[in-house]
């Protein structure tokens, strides 16, 4: 279907009511994210799909594959999935970094079974849990030549009994033969590229996916703690990846450029689904994306070779081209879009001036597929992520559990709902596949996001920061962002972070983490008394600030508030403990999503370490050794 069925006029804000009185159902979405692909084959066979980096030094040299030729290697993939018993209810696991192959694996994981991304920064504990809790038997990872210590960790869990075959992947472009692989009992292995080499290109042997079925399963959360299994249907991805594409922003001719890892839900539905149904050409960075240092001394140089219209990152890559010299013709970038965590306002400011493009500022989460709320850049609304997307509803509730509606303008939780919030998080695995359960997070339709905001007069939406990292002072309830917000006005602080610290009177009390410009001169004292002067709640103002080189991060570049609580934990814990005899070390750990303090005492010092951590409404031990 074309026409305006399928592509309503998209431009402003102002449209949403007349999208909206079309049922979505009427607009002729493909049933999957293979029929989603396939259409594109079939419309624009000839046409680059993926221009695929092997790194940002080689940015000139990249392998072209076609949206014919992107079916036909999905098409070997997935029938060598079936060949090898994944059917519909069957999880195949993928962890390697980006690379032209593991583009084609995603996709074809999909339409073979269900796709699990896994990130490289998990433990190889973690992989092993989401190994079985998803029930995935198959991993598609990267081989000795694109990450040496991912093949390692993959044998680790072949011999531990998790694994019935590894299909290994080669660097883009990869040349020659690839290295010999060892053998391990009970596993096969062998690269993926050849192994599939002889499989039909034409079509799919197995049973097609619905748009009911499983597409993908995401882990959630940080790099520590356990995370948790996001399932999304082919409903889902397909149609939050045509509430982007419809959008007046983008035509046939906007080439994308994508660095993000695969395993997060951006990378597939901004930079992978979403081009795909006006047939756009998407650039594909590297293997380190966005964490390559070589990439952005080249990145104004692709931007013009390839002309870049549109991207998609996190505030802190933005900060960072912010700083580089434009070097080449940049008039293509029109649509650089931003999300995963807060944007702060010097952030956005100083990217517009550098480069004379304005940020697209999005929304979402995992638990909604990816996207919720997009602003426009011809309509910007101070302070907003945007106006949800078309058919999704959001709603401020009241964050006692009540679900009670607040009017616009009252903050409160964020909830969300329509065809993109998630059937549930897979708990297990069992006979009839992945078994759902919503955790909490689901009530009557409804997705609680954890996040906090208020909802304007027009249906702006304006984040709040996270319920659960409100600091409670004494019963009084404090939003980090009045602190951020403050110390991010200084001209030589590029990042900022507010935690509690436990207090003994207070239960916590906020303090925050920063990071500076290079050569920045301005010391902690000073910046405390920045933050004194512009918080304008006095209960909000930070105890201390500390500056950092750099701020913990997720591995999709969102702030890891957890390290910091962390080390907020463990200075005061010092600094209550200095005077007592026989402390020999302080630590705070994380443990799934608490922060534990370990102390290591001698047996005199027991009853008065006890005593002092008493005083603190937080979870410790001791260990007491002679």
């Amino acid at each position: 279907m074309t026409g305006p069925l399928l592509w309503p006029d998209y431009a402003t804000p102002a449209d949403l009511a007349a999208i909206e009185a079309v049922p979505l159902e009427a607009r002729g979405l493909p049933e999957s994210t293979y029929g989603l692909l396939a259409r594109a084959a079939t419309r624009w066979p000839d046409r680059t799909a993926i221009s695929v980096l092997p790194d940002a030094a080689r940015w000139h040299e990249p392998l072209h594959r076609t949206f014919a030729e992107l079916l036909a290697d999905v098409h070997r993939y997935a029938n060598l999935l079936h060949d090898l018993g994944v059917r519909r209810d069957d999880a195949v696991a993928l962890t390697a970094p980006n690379c032209a192959e593991l583009i084609t694996a995603t996709l074809a994981t999909q339409l073979a079974g269900i796709a699990a991304p896994l990130g490289g920064g998990l433990t190889r504990q973690h992989l092993a849990e989401l190994l079985r809790r998803s029930g995935a038997r198959v991993l598609v990872t990267a081989g000795p030549e694109l990450a040496p210590a991912t093949w390692d960790t993959a044998q680790a869990l072949a011999r531990d009994g998790l694994l019935d075959a590894i299909l290994l992947l080669r660097p883009t472009g990869a040349a020659g033969a690839p290295e010999p692989l060892p053998g391990i009992d009970g596993v096969r292995i062998g690269y993926l590229g050849e192994l599939a080499a002889a499989e039909d290109p034409s079509a799919f042997t197995g049973d097609l996916p619905g748009s009911a079925d499983l597409a993908a399963v995401f882990h959630t959360g940080g790099t520590t703690g356990a995370p948790k299994l996001a399932a999304h249907t082919h409903a889902n991805e397909v149609s939050d990846a045509w509430m982007l594409a419809a959008s007046n922003l983008f035509d046939q001719e906007t080439v994308v450029f994508a660095a993000l890892p695969l395993f997060h839900v951006n990378a597939l539905v901004v930079t992978l689904l979403a081009p795909l149904f006006k047939g756009q050409a998407t650039v594909w960075a590297g293997p380190l994306g966005y964490r390559d240092p070589v990439l952005y001394g080249a990145f104004w140089k692709i931007v013009e070779h390839y002309r870049v219209a549109a991207m998609s990152a996190v505030p802190t890559v933005y900060a960072t081209l912010a700083r580089c010299p434009v070097d080449a013709d940049i008039s293509s970038l029109r649509f650089p879009m931003v999300g995963a965590s807060p944007l702060p306002a010097a952030v956005r400011d100083s990217f517009q001036a550098h480069t004379g493009a304005a940020l697209v500022e999005g929304y979402g989460l995992t638990e909604a597929t990816c996207a919720s709320a997009r602003s426009f850049p011809d309509s910007w609304r101070p302070g907003s992520v945007g106006q949800r997307l078309p058919y999704q509803r959001v709603r401020v509730v009241a964050p006692d559990g009540t679900w009670r509606d607040l009017p616009p303008g009252e903050t409160g939780l964020l909830a969300i709902s329509g065809p993109t919030v998630f059937p549930g998080y897979v708990t297990d695995h069992d006979e009839n596949g992945p078994v759902l359960d919503g955790l909490g997070k689901l009530v009557d339709g409804w997705l609680d996001t954890g996040d906090l905001a208020r909802i304007d007069e027009d249906g702006f939406v304006h984040l709040a920061g996270r319920a659960k990292d409100l600091i409670i002072r004494g019963g009084h309830n404090i939003d980090p962002a009045t602190i951020e917000d403050a110390l991010l006005a200084h001209p030589q602080v590029t990042a900022a972070s507010a935690v509690g610290r436990p207090d003994v009177h207070a239960g916590e009390v906020p303090v925050a983490y920063v990071t500076l410009a290079p050569g920045a001169t301005v010391a902690e004292e000073e910046l405390g008394a920045w933050a004194r002067e512009r918080v304008p709640d006095r209960a909000a103002v930070p105890k201390t600030v500390t500056v950092l080189d750099e701020l913990p991060v997720t591995a999709v570049g969102k702030l890891y508030k957890l390290g910091l609580r962390a080390d907020a934990a463990r200075r005061e814990l010092h600094a209550a403990l200095d005077e007592v005899a026989g402390v020999h070390d302080i630590e705070a750990m994380i443990e799934g999503s608490s922060i534990v303090a370990t102390v290591k005492t001698s047996p005199s010092a027991e009853d008065a370490v006890k005593a002092i951590l008493g005083r603190y409404a937080i979870e410790w031990r001791l260990v007491v050794v002679s």
